[in-house]
């Protein structure tokens, strides 16, 4: 079957969505949940066949990590199709609801999409948490991962379509795609009229692909170049493990920090330190000249790095003479994703919330809290960068829409 077979059976079936009930939903994701535990002797085997492939083509350990699935992060994904079980449903949702003077009642009922296709990279888990969000959002989904994860993903969608069979629903709903060439990605992104959303999942290659090409809608779920700004009026401590955590706990995800700005006024003291953490997970950093005076073990950073997300052991560091230096420079180089400023000073705190552009802006916190799950949403589908109806983290009541209901008693226009 080819890619527009497979799209347009997954529109047809997307008609009938909308009819399930919420009770309905809410057992096939439980159920969904237990077909994944079940199968995850089989799902590591095929994970197992990706990861030798990725050694031996020499991918970076901060994406293999990304590849690899375990007990754990299965378990993980069955959680998360449960935790989207037990959030509201939006479908159906009426708002607005107003009375003319001729009588009419106007108001927006939210809806889904239809079909929404999601094309992502070598994130198997990704294929569990974008059905399990198209689904309890009333959407059929048409689902493109990376080569390197092909294996994991089919087991992951097999395993997926068990529950909606167990529950006599139709599995056209769930397709998985199995051509990962770039023409593939090209053939899918064109089809307009049939795909009525799609949603690029992966680095900056991908989603400049899809968003330059596609004739479909597209939602760009934008590379992570986060930045945290240590002000002069910071807590160093708090400092040292916001950074510590925003950059070693998970090298290869998008809410990564990538980029540091620190005040003049605590260089001196603060650098060291740093450099010292820094090294003990063997990062490597890219700094100014002014840093590098200050720690020559740093390496120096060209014009490039300012703008670069790694996804790697390297992180770039300047040092600044203000927050308004460290929010312009932010502005200038940043991905739109998730922006931090450590610091004691509310004035300055407010500044950093109102002027960086970007769709999560913290004080005195992690970027890795930027996350579906970590909102409160369940499992995202991904962080979107633009700005629409949705920005950061996107949850169910973003792969919905409205639309206007009109009820009269036999009114006519004059």
């Amino acid at each position: 079957m080819n890619i527009k077979e497979q799209a347009l059976l997954a529109k047809k079936a997307s008609y009938r969505l909308v009819t399930l009930s919420t009770n309905v939903k809410n057992k096939v994701l439980c159920d969904a949940a237990n077909c994944l535990m079940s199968d995850s002797a089989d799902i590591i085997r095929a994970n197992e066949k990706d990861l030798c492939k990725a050694k031996e083509n020499g991918m970076k350990d901060s994406l293999i990590d990304r590849l690899m699935l375990n007990e754990k992060r299965i378990a993980d994904m069955a959680e998360g199709l449960r935790n989207i079980a037990s959030l509201p449903d939006p479908v159906g949702e009426i708002s607005g609801m107003t009375k003319r003077p001729n009588g009419l009642m106007i108001g927006k009922k939210r809806v889904p999409i239809g079909l929404i296709a999601i094309i992502y990279e070598a994130r198997p888990n990704v294929t569990s948490d974008a059905f399990g969000i198209t689904f309890k959002s009333g959407n059929a989904v048409v689902l493109r991962g990376g080569s390197d994860a092909c294996n994991s993903c089919l087991a992951i969608a097999a395993s997926l379509k068990k529950a909606l069979r167990y529950n006599g629903i139709d599995e056209d709903i769930l397709q998985y795609i199995a051509d990962t060439s770039h023409e593939g990605i090209g053939e899918l992104i064109g089809l307009s009229g049939t795909v009525d959303l799609v949603i690029p999942r992966g680095g900056a290659g991908l989603i400049n692909f899809v968003v330059e090409n596609a004739t479909v809608p597209a939602i760009h779920t934008g590379t992570g170049n986060c930045h945290i700004f240590v002000d002069d009026e910071a807590d160093p401590d708090m400092a040292l493990k916001i950074i510590e955590n925003a950059k070693t706990s998970r090298l290869g995800v998008c809410n990564a920090c990538e980029s540091l700005l620190i005040h003049e006024k605590i260089a001196e003291t603060f650098l060291p330190v740093l450099a010292k953490m820094l090294s003990k997970h063997s990062i490597e950093v890219r700094a100014d000249g002014r840093a590098r005076k200050i720690c020559p073990s740093f390496r120096e950073a060209a014009e490039e790095d300012w703008g670069m997300e790694y996804l790697d052991r390297i992180i770039s560091l300047k040092i600044v003479s203000d927050v308004t230096e460290a929010i312009d420079h932010i502005n200038r180089y940043n991905t739109k994703h998730s922006e931090t400023i450590v610091t004691k000073n509310l004035t300055h705190a407010e500044l950093f919330l109102n002027l960086v552009d970007a769709a999560c802006v913290y004080v005195n916190a992690s970027t890795r809290f930027t996350d579906g799950n970590e909102f409160g949403f369940g499992a995202e589908i991904g962080i979107s960068t633009q700005k629409i109806h949705a920005r950061g983290p996107m949850g169910l009541k973003e792969l919905t829409c409205e639309k206007y209901i009109i009820i009269g008693n036999g009114q006519i226009r004059p």
